[in-house]
């Protein structure tokens, strides 16, 4: 909506435009009327539609025609004033006034001009049968009031009319000739409708109306506003409402009936909740909202960013098979102003069988999209109606921006969820069989890719340690040197072809220019492994070269698989990527070894809550012990012995009871409360627990070394 409203009065000498002005503003008739009025101004608050408004008046006698011209250039509507009982004044607004505005204003963009017959206190009789030809004849006419400065009848109509078609304008929404509105509207309207319709079954009932209703106007409807809509729609439209829900057609006749009974502003309220200009074009404000990124930042979707995406999905997947089809995705995107995916898509996530999009492809597009643009996402969310949806003030609430890559090293942990790995290699190595094996393709499904259909990209999620991530594979092109955006990632996967014995050289090459001295953890794939190996043309093995310069061994891989290919390789990047600074690690994920049992233990709810209890309760019972210092020295030995038993005893029934998940707690359980009293137990259990810890952390030593 303008932030301003500038009016200016025009007409033929005598007609009484200053008239108007001055008892619009003094609220009586003046006695003495100036040839001119000075430009009024009148405040935000005082006006019905809650915007400045500037009324400027023309005076033949004092202004130029240059002066003329430039008051035209800076209005945004027109007042043409005459006289109801002047014939010659009417006459002029057809013969010069309306000319010499529409040749000083763009043809697509007409001034909107109000028609002002004055001084009716003088006539018994109407004008209007002379002035709705005019109206007719000139669609940039919003409307004709009669009026009388003298008696004050219809000024502040006047002014609130010209106010109106400047902030509601008729001429965007309607066709009077044609008495329907106009293809860009109903587009408009057609898509607030198709978002509005939340379980995507062609009408709206009742929930959604008052959804709609609400999120508009701030009100609900009641029960029978709602029923006296739907039997108003009924009346004139046979398919306009169906099972007790407004269609399309029905929700479309009742925005032509505001607009025919001028209440117009009821549609352009509805428009600009959903984003809309003037010009009926999704307005840049809304499409993408301010959202600042610190460098080394990234950008990813929140919780309720995927609850909403997770709705979308559902709204569409009319069949209930977890799938997309092309018929779904593009009804889907009926609401965009084009289709945003292209069929590289189908290559870059997760797919079926008969290649639609998985849910699980849905969100990890949406995921990349996020990564990689995060504006494009902005827009796209802007499209769907997110903030109107889920009544946010904008789209950036639904993205979360990570901190700071130099202070998760620093903390040596991270909140990310998205990780990106570039896959680097010479051409032929076997590089998109990497990508499309994080898809679950063999290389039989690989073959079926249309060149053109190639994508450089590949997503999908993977498991670390019982958490789920998404990782990001980039497909870098070969060349002699990377561009600094290709050397940004959180991890690299140097590929080399067992079968081609020039192709290490090109990972290792790279790999000193750009990673050996870098904190960015690479792994070495030793590509198509199902192939005869042959000896690679470089200073020493790839093995060797591993071992130099403190990397995990090459690892093999193949996609030419009668099922879907290893997944370990990116188990494998996705830990590297999350801890990158553990440069000696366990690197199968396979939560069965004693490394991964261990990790896993180490970061289980469970432990932490344990850990949390046991520091309480020794705090508590030092702050005791301090207390009752002097009460204790008196006591007997065997006495203060038997009340500390019973202290700590207490404190670890408590923890036993809250925690206990696992065969140890499950034992503990059943110790006696005698056993508990004694203090040789005590010592047995100090003593047993102590040599346990310390066999373990040795034997945890010992395995991280040896790997």
């Amino acid at each position: 909506m303008k932030k301003d409203v500038r009016i200016l009065l025009v007409g033929e000498p005598r007609v009484g435009k200053t008239s108007l002005i001055m008892s619009l503003v003094s609220e009586e008739f003046p006695e003495e009327v100036p040839p001119r009025a000075e430009e009024i101004t009148i405040p935000a608050d005082v006006t019905p539609e809650r915007v400045p408004t500037h009324i400027v008046d023309y005076s033949e006698a004092e202004q130029s025609d240059e002066q003329l011209h430039h008051e035209i250039s800076q209005a945004n509507v027109i007042c043409i004033v005459y006289a109801v009982n002047n014939k010659h004044s009417i006459d002029k607004v057809t013969s010069r006034w309306i000319p010499l505005i529409n040749e000083r204003t763009d043809k697509d963009s007409r001034l909107p001009l109000i028609l002002v017959g004055n001084k009716s206190d003088l006539v018994e009789y109407s004008s209007m049968e002379t002035i709705l030809p005019i109206m007719n004849q000139y669609t940039e006419i919003e409307t004709c009031v009669e009026c009388s400065a003298k008696n004050l009848k219809n000024i502040s109509e006047l002014f609130y009319y010209a106010q109106k078609a400047v902030l509601h304008p008729t001429g965007p929404l309607y066709c009077p000739e044609e008495k329907e509105m106009k293809p860009a509207c109903i587009k408009a309207l057609t898509r607030i409708f198709k978002i509005s319709d939340q379980d995507n079954d062609g009408t709206l009932n009742d929930a959604e109306l008052n959804f709609f209703q609400r999120i508009c106007f701030n009100t609900p409807l009641a029960p029978q506003a709602l029923e006296d809509v739907k039997n108003v729609v009924r009346k004139n439209l046979s398919d306009g409402v169906a099972d007790s829900g407004l269609t399309l057609k029905g929700f479309l006749f009742l925005h032509t009936l505001f607009i025919q009974r001028g209440r117009h502003e009821t549609t352009w309220t509805v428009l600009r909740r959903f984003g809309y200009d003037d010009d009926l074009e999704l307005t840049p404000e809304y499409l993408f909202p301010l959202l600042k990124i610190p460098p080394d930042c990234t950008t990813e979707l929140n919780h309720h960013a995927y609850l909403f995406l997770q709705s979308i999905f559902d709204k569409h997947d009319l069949d209930r098979d977890c799938a997309l089809s092309p018929d779904e995705l593009k009804d889907l995107f009926k609401v965009f102003p084009y289709m945003p995916w292209g069929p590289d898509v189908n290559n870059t996530v997760c797919t079926n069988e008969r290649g639609w999009i998985t849910y699980q492809g849905f969100l990890s597009q949406w995921t990349l999209t996020t990564y990689l643009d995060v504006q494009r996402c902005l827009e796209y969310l802007g499209y769907l109606g997110y903030s109107i949806l889920t009544e946010q003030e904008s789209q950036a609430s639904a993205i979360t921006v990570t901190r700071d890559k130099k202070i998760d090293l620093q903390k040596k942990q991270t909140q990310r969820n998205v990780f990106r790995c570039n896959v680097i290699g010479m051409k032929g190595c076997g590089k998109s069989g990497v990508l499309q094996a994080l898809l679950g393709r063999n290389l039989m499904r690989q073959k079926h890719i249309r060149d053109e259909h190639k994508s450089y990209y590949a997503i999908n999620t993977v498991y670390v340690y019982g958490q789920e991530k998404y990782l990001l594979l980039h497909d870098i092109s070969e060349s002699e040197f990377l561009t600094e955006a290709e050397i940004i990632c959180d991890a690299v996967c140097l590929v080399y072809d067992v079968s081609n014995p020039k192709s290490f050289e090109y990972c290792a090459r790279i790999f000193k220019q750009h990673f050996m001295d870098s904190r960015i953890p690479c792994l070495i794939v030793a590509a198509k492994s199902d192939l005869h190996e042959v000896r690679q043309e470089y200073s020493i093995s790839p093995s060797d070269f591993c071992r130099k310069h403190k990397m995990p061994p090459p690892q093999a891989f193949t996609c030419n698989t009668a099922d879907v290919p290893s997944k370990d390789i990116f188990v494998k990047l996705t830990t590297m990527a999350m801890y990158p600074h553990a440069r000696l690690r366990c690197l199968c994920a396979c939560n069965r070894c004693t490394f991964c049992i261990c990790q896993s233990f180490l970061n289980s709810d469970l432990l932490q809550s344990v850990k949390n209890k046991l520091f309480t309760a020794v705090l508590t019972r030092l702050r005791a012990q301090v207390a009752e210092w002097g009460a204790t020295l008196l006591a007997d030995d065997e006495g203060s012995i038997v009340h500390q038993v019973h202290a700590v005893s207490s404190v670890e029934d408590s923890i036993f009871m809250e925690s206990s998940h696992g065969p140890l707690f499950l034992e503990a359980r059943h110790v006696t409360q005698a056993d508990l009293k004694s203090s040789t137990f005590w010592l047995r259990a100090s003593f047993g627990a102590t040599v346990f810890a310390v066999l373990g952390f040795a034997m945890y030593k010992a395995l991280l070394k040896q790997r």
